[in-house]
């Protein structure tokens, strides 16, 4: 059990680091009092794929480590794993892009603006390229599990004080958030380009020189039952407080939350946010550096693929967060529509294979028609 617990932080990090702190202004925004509805098709959509992924560890991983593996699937895998590299520049430059916003509203609204985000992920990013580079990453790895721990502790203290405020509310008479005024097209694609926020289960299949497969597989599925009962539970208990956030939708709506749920909740939230997200940036920049050397059969050394990830992620830092956020989305659904062809093309019984297309076309209509909400 404890290589599992082990093997399970890796994703579970990378979930929770890619949306809790985002999803409900982009769900209220999106869909209003049925955000539970919505974060639960997500979720059973990430599930679908992260079924694909365990098929992957279990009948891919052997195929293409054989002498002669097909073709198709071999071109499918390595394309793939060219895709998820693109992903991760996308994702290190939403994490920072977050972490600027939730910083800098920590230190005051004011502070806020675009042009002072864009200076301060700029400044970080290039501090990550510089470590990379200089040092490695090695030495900020051990981050990842104590930003786990801090990110698990906030959301139970917001849990907590969501809960407490539910409990009030339901006294003095729930006021429900109003249902946006989008059509059945717009809640698709909006809701479509919020499937980063659940991304991370897929590092399971990355960590092949740690743990079995069976481990693997096994961490792959808890950090999704687990995310997932814990996003559902959470939005369900900030519904409630969804009306204070108005029409627009802000990156940093949580803060707004968390301060009308307890004025002990803002500053934690600030730190954890800060911490989450650099730490995500770390570990997919070290993973996505990890995939380019081996995409390139090591004509790209871990130093410079960190630098050209770095680099893509300062370029994009100058768009606005949730135009990243959807971006990120697409990337991610490109990568995972890949990985259900490479399983459709060992499966060996129909009824699977027709599966996997299925998913792989739910990622082809995320990666070609998702917008950013807002």
């Amino acid at each position: 059990m404890k290589p599992v617990f082990a093997a399970t932080a890796t994703p579970l990090a990378s979930i929770f680091g890619s949306g809790f702190l985002v999803i409900v202004p982009i769900l209220d925004g999106a869909v209003g009092k049925f955000s539970l509805f919505a974060m639960a098709a997500v979720c059973a959509v990430a599930y679908a794929v992260g079924s694909v992924i365990r098929f992957n560890i279990r009948h891919a991983e052997p195929v293409l480590a054989g002498d002669q593996p097909p073709r198709r699937t071999e071109i499918l895998e390595r394309s793939s794993d060219l895709a998820l590299v693109g992903a991760y520049v996308i994702s290190v430059c939403l994490y920072i892009n977050i972490m600027a916003s939730f910083l800098l509203a920590g230190v005051g609204k004011e502070y806020a603006t675009a042009t002072n985000e864009h200076i301060v992920s700029v400044f970080v990013i290039g501090l990550i390229a510089a470590i990379g580079y200089f040092k490695g990453l090695d030495a900020l790895e051990r981050l990842e599990k104590i930003a786990l721990g801090v990110t698990l502790l906030l959301i139970v203290a917001l849990l907590a004080g969501f809960i407490a405020y539910d409990v009030t509310a339901v006294r003095a008479g729930l006021q429900w958030p109003e249902m946006p005024p989008h059509s059945a097209w717009e809640i698709l694609t909006i809701v479509g380009g919020t499937l980063i926020v659940v991304q991370g289960f897929e590092t399971s299949r990355y960590l092949g020189e740690e743990f079995d497969a069976d481990t693997r597989i096994a961490s792959c599925r808890w950090s999704q039952v687990i995310s997932t009962v814990v996003y559902l539970v959470f939005v369900a208990s900030a519904t409630p407080l969804m009306h204070v956030l108005g029409d627009k939708v802000e990156d940093d709506g949580l803060i707004l939350l968390a301060g009308k749920a307890s004025v002990l909740l803002p500053v934690p939230l600030v730190i954890a946010a800060v911490l989450s997200q650099f730490s995500a940036a770390v570990a997919d920049t070290f993973g996505g550096s990890g995939n380019a050397v081996e995409a390139t059969h090591g004509k790209v050394d871990m130093k410079w693929a960190t630098v050209v990830i770095c680099g893509g992620a300062m370029i994009l830092c100058f768009a606005p967060t949730l135009t990243i956020l959807a971006l990120a989305s697409r990337a991610f659904a490109f990568y995972y529509m890949l990985q259900c062809l490479v399983a459709a093309s060992i499966s060996k019984s129909a009824g699977p294979r027709w599966g996997f297309r299925l998913v792989a076309g739910v990622m082809a209509f995320i990666t070609f028609f998702s917008v950013p909400a807002g």
